[in-house]
């Protein structure tokens, strides 16, 4: 999927995404970006597969967070067979 995801416009996003200097920017840049709901639905994605790589089951996922197992689903396919970025991201968040 990633080199599907390519080109000339996402290439640009991407330059901007890694300007970006600390969590105020990035706030500020994402709230531009995106809509409360196109936001909230990313934080809540990143905190499914952060859930689903500690070995979480679906029933706390969805009390915890809210999220229907339609996402949670989605999400665990990509930790499955996408591309290992959420694994990247939790190593060095750590």
């Amino acid at each position: 999927m990633g080199k599907d995801l390519r080109n000339e416009n996402t290439d640009f996003l991407i330059k901007c995404i890694l300007q970006l200097k600390d969590a105020d920017e990035c706030y500020d840049f994402l709230e531009d970006l995106c809509t409360v709901n196109e936001f909230q639905s990313m934080a809540q994605r990143c905190v499914v597969a952060k859930m689903l790589s500690e070995k979480r089951v679906y029933s706390d996922i969805v009390k915890e967070t809210g999220a229907s197992t339609a996402t949670i689903s989605r999400v665990n396919r990509s930790l499955n067979y996408g591309t290992d970025g959420y694994e990247k991201i939790f190593e060095r968040v750590k």
